[in-house]
Formats: structure tokens, C-alpha cells, sequence
């Protein structure tokens, strides 16, 4: 099997999680954050809907990682992210850090809203 590095350019990967963390682009973030082209930044939850759509002019996708589990988030949020466009995906958040991670080195345009585990 070949494996070829993955290279992110200006990117912010999410390169690891734990509890009540996650390390993006090397840098420790303690709670909930979520991740764009523009930066990483301390999310609010679900009624911080304004910051995942101001972001929308650079994202066609956000993913939602809901913590440890799959849950679901609740209508009005989701509802609020699609009437301004964006494309939603919700997860548990381990999977929604590697499925950004994945569209990421393929030069999409993703965001990713992460509650921690």
C-alpha cells in the first residue's frame, strides 16, 4: 500500500481531541470551538447560530459534532444555518473532526462546530 503525507497548506486541521479539548494546527483549545478558514474560535453551542453563518461566504458545509454521541440538534439552529445557505451534516464529534479533516486536504470548503467529548 502506498501513503502519501497530506499537506494543508493555510488549513487548520484538527489533530487530536480529548476530553473537553481539541488541538487544531498545534494549538490547544479547551470546550467547544468551532473551526473555519478564517480561524478556530470559542463556540457558544446552539444558540450561536450568527457565528457559523457569518462565515458562510467561505463555507458550502458545516459539520456539527455533537460531543461523545450522535444527537440531534434542534430544529430552529438547523433550520437558521440553512435558510442562509450552508449545508449541515451532524455527528458525534470524533467522526465530524475526521470527515472535516478528509474534505479538508481536498480543498473544500468546510467549517466544523464541535462540542467536546
Amino acid at each position: 500500500m502506498r501513503l502519501n503525507e497530506i499537506k494543508f497548506d493555510d488549513a487548520r486541521p484538527i489533530d487530536g481531541y480529548g476530553p473537553g479539548f481539541f488541538r487544531v494546527a498545534g494549538q490547544l483549545f479547551e470546550g467547544d470551538v468551532f473551526v473555519s478558514p478564517s480561524g478556530v474560535q470559542p463556540w457558544d453551542g446552539y444558540g450561536d447560530a450568527a457565528m457559523l453563518i457569518r462565515a458562510r461566504d467561505e463555507l458550502d458545509v458545516v459539520f456539527i459534532g455533537t460531543g461523545g454521541e450522535v444527537a440531534h440538534v434542534p430544529t430552529a439552529f438547523r433550520a437558521a444555518l440553512e435558510e442562509a445557505g450552508l449545508g449541515v451534516e451532524t455527528m458525534a464529534s470524533p467522526a465530524a473532526c475526521r470527515t472535516y479533516n478528509v474534505l479538508l486536504s481536498e480543498g473544500r470548503r468546510v467549517g466544523v462546530a464541535l462540542f467536546a467529548v
